[in-house]
């Protein structure tokens, strides 16, 4: 059960509040002025704050500082309550760091939808999402679909693009954050001697080029069409303004995209030192889990068999006969030339 604490200094206001909230199955408590709103929210550490401005002796102004100045404080949601609406109060508490603002009167729906919110974004900032690119690309999924990342891809103009067609090229600046309709997408890099060597993929749903523009560079990888593809472009200050709305949620991104370069490097690794059989035996699995997102039966792998061994990082050759060794193990399946995984758990723990 989620803890609210609710500062207000008039008695009715407060009470009637924490009656709606506990109605609500919210543990919500109260504090009747300032300085003991600081004191139990120290003590109790709750999951929200509500707390009105004008206040006698510590204003909520001053709560909400001593707060952000405690780092056992300094992450919990806080929503003022006031009767003041100018526009001057709107903006010095959001710039303080606020979440929220809700002016009296108010209704007990715009109050309880205030606090669902809120409360949802501090489950998406506490979620642990995996490193990288993917972590990334799942917290953008989370925000959109709380609608606290306010970019509705049917909003935007899209493209459709044939195979082999380019998004962005290696070295590029960066103009717009991509998100895949329909389609399958590939990121690589080629090396000094020719060879391509696939740093990601990418399907319906995804989300593409959002580590460039958060780390304000030039593409690092070359964007290409693997399958006909449909693709809407999301201007860069319009993603940039939503994320950076929120510092928390900029802090995250920022947390999540720090770990690529890591989850690269080890990746690298497995590369140079893994045996080839483990190396495909990942490749199958990761492609199988980028492409098969939903719950529906497994699907094929349906991409070239040139795609995969640069996934792998090994000449096609090598690669056609570690499937063909794989099939004749039967932890795999291929008909009309499409690879089935049949034993997932056996592929994933292959022992050399």
């Amino acid at each position: 059960m989620k803890t609210i604490l609710v500062i207000d200094d008039h008695t009715q206001i407060r009470e009637n509040i924490v009656e709606i909230l506990s109605l609500a199955g919210y543990n919500a408590f109260g504090a009747e002025h300032g300085k003991q709103g600081v004191e139990k929210a120290i003590k109790e550490k709750p999951d929200l704050i509500i707390c009105d401005i004008m206040m006698p002796e510590l204003d909520g102004y001053g709560v909400l500082h001593l707060l952000k100045k405690n780092p056992d404080t300094e992450h919990i949601p806080f929503i003022f309550l006031t009767a003041k609406a100018e526009r001057k109060d709107f903006r010095k508490g959001m710039e303080m760091g606020a979440d929220d603002y809700i002016s009296k009167p108010f209704d007990d729906i715009e109050l309880l939808n205030a606090i669902e919110v809120r409360l949802k974004k501090l489950d998406i900032i506490k979620t642990q999402y995996p490193a990288g690119d993917k972590g990334a690309n799942e917290l953008i999924k989370e925000l959109k679909g709380s609608g606290m990342l306010p970019l509705d891809p049917d909003q935007y103009d899209s493209e459709r693009l044939n195979k082999k067609m380019n998004l962005y090229k290696e070295g590029k600046r960066p103009k717009y954050l991509y998100y895949v309709k329909s389609g399958k997408i590939k990121t690589f890099k080629v090396h000094e001697d020719g060879k391509e060597y696939i740093t990601n993929l990418y399907s319906t749903g995804d989300y593409i080029g959002h580590v460039a523009l958060l780390e304000d560079t030039n593409y690092d990888d070359t964007a290409e069409v693997l399958e006909d593809a449909e693709v809407t472009t999301i201007p860069k200050d319009h993603f940039l303004q939503a994320v950076y709305n929120d510092m928390n949620i900029a802090s995250k991104f920022i947390k999540l995209i720090s770990k690529e370069v890591k989850e690269k490097e080890e990746r690298l690794m497995r590369l140079a030192y893994g045996s080839l059989r483990k190396r495909v035996a990942k490749a199958l699995i990761d492609i199988h889990q980028k492409f098969n997102t939903t719950n529906q039966a497994p699907q094929n792998i349906d991409i070239s068999r040139e795609d995969i061994a640069q996934y792998v990082g090994t000449a096609t050759e090598s690669l056609i006969r570690t499937l063909s060794d794989f099939k004749s193990e039967k932890l795999i399946e291929i008909k009309a030339g499409k690879i089935k995984i049949e034993q997932p758990d056996k592929l994933r723990n292959l022992l050399f």
